[in-house]
């Protein structure tokens, strides 16, 4: 399991989310497609963006589906980062949702 901290590398308030995008494209997404887990620690973080847990993890439910998270451990969430996740969880799961439904409403005439 590759652990990543959070703080180390975004400090007590993520919000960089070009950064954010950097380290899912070139730890996260590698190492889930080499079938492994991942460990996204957050000691340290008092808070994050929105965005920034997007550009984290919101490519790897669009490729993998809701799944993915299967492969991803969030480690010492404070509330308010677990609010933002669950935020973005339940984004990209209505996303994927209406995507199929739209998929479905395409062969339908």
């Amino acid at each position: 399991m590759m652990i990543i901290s959070v703080f180390e590398r975004f400090g007590e308030f993520a919000e960089n989310k070009n950064k954010a995008k950097n380290v899912r494209t070139t730890l996260i997404e590698p190492s889930i497609k080499n079938g492994n887990t991942i460990c996204l620690d957050f000691k340290g973080v008092n808070n994050a963006t929105q965005s920034f847990i997007h550009a984290l993890i919101s490519n790897l439910i669009r490729i993998h589906g809701i799944e993915a998270l299967e492969k991803i451990e969030f480690k010492n969430c404070n509330e308010t980062l677990k609010t933002i996740i669950t935020i973005v969880v339940d984004y990209m799961q209505d996303s994927l949702e209406n995507e199929e439904d739209e998929n479905e409403e395409d062969y339908i005439e």
